[in-house]
C-alpha cells in the first residue's frame, strides 16, 4: 500500500480513544443506575404511585441510554475501525452480524425515539411540572427524531436495494430463502 492511503486508512485508529471514553460514560451510567435504584428501594415506602413511576421510568431512560453506548460502541468499532472477531461466540449480539453504517443509523435514531419517548411518557404523568411551552417542545422534538429515523430508513432501505453491491457480505452471512424451482415445461409427444 502507498504510503499516503496506508496513513489515511491506519487514522480510523484514532477513533478507539473515542470509544473508550464512551465505555467510561457507560460506568457513569451504571453508577448513576445503582444510586437511582438506591434511592428507589430506600423511599419506596414514602414515595407515592406516580413518583414510583417516574423513578421506574427513570431507571428505563438509563438502561436505553447505556444500549445507546453499547450500540455506537461496539457498532461504531466493528464498522469504522475493525472487526471485533467475536463470529461464533455464544454472546455475540444478533444484530452484530448485520451491522452497517446505515443500519447503524437507522439503530441509534429508533434508540433516540425510545428514549425521548420515555422523556415524554415522564412528562405526560406528571404534567403539572412542565409548563405547556415545554411540553410543545418535547412533541415537536419527539415528533422530529420520528420524522427523522422514517427518512433514514426509507434511504437506507432504498440504497440498500438500488446498490446491493455494497451489501454483498449481508447476502453472505444471512442468505434469503431458496430460489423457487423453475416450473416444469411439457414436452410434446
Amino acid at each position: 500500500m502507498r504510503p499516503l492511503p496506508a496513513i489515511i486508512f491506519m487514522s480510523r485508529w484514532l477513533q478507539v480513544p473515542l470509544y473508550l471514553g464512551l465505555i467510561v460514560a457507560q460506568v457513569v451510567y451504571c453508577v448513576l443506575f445503582a444510586k437511582e435504584v438506591w434511592h428507589l428501594l430506600s423511599h419506596s415506602m414514602s414515595l407515592g404511585e406516580t413518583d414510583i413511576m417516574l423513578a421506574v421510568l427513570g431507571l428505563i431512560d438509563v438502561v436505553m441510554v447505556s444500549n445507546l453506548l453499547i450500540m455506537v460502541v461496539v457498532g461504531g468499532y466493528e464498522t469504522f475501525v475493525s472487526r471485533l472477531g467475536i463470529e461464533g461466540h455464544p454472546d455475540e449480539p444478533e444484530w452484530l452480524d448485520h451491522v452497517n453504517a446505515g443500519v447503524l443509523k437507522v439503530k441509534l435514531a429508533m434508540a433516540l425515539i425510545s428514549i425521548s419517548s420515555i422523556h415524554l411518557l415522564k412528562t405526560f404523568i406528571n404534567p403539572e411540572q412542565s409548563s405547556t411551552h415545554t411540553i410543545m417542545w418535547q412533541v415537536i422534538i419527539h415528533a422530529t427524531f420520528l420524522v427523522s429515523a422514517l427518512v433514514m430508513a426509507v434511504i437506507d432501505r432504498l440504497t440498500t436495494h438500488t446498490h446491493p453491491e455494497h451489501y454483498h457480505d449481508l447476502a453472505a452471512r444471512h442468505p434469503g430463502p431458496p430460489a423457487p424451482a423453475a416450473p416444469m415445461q411439457s414436452t410434446p409427444d
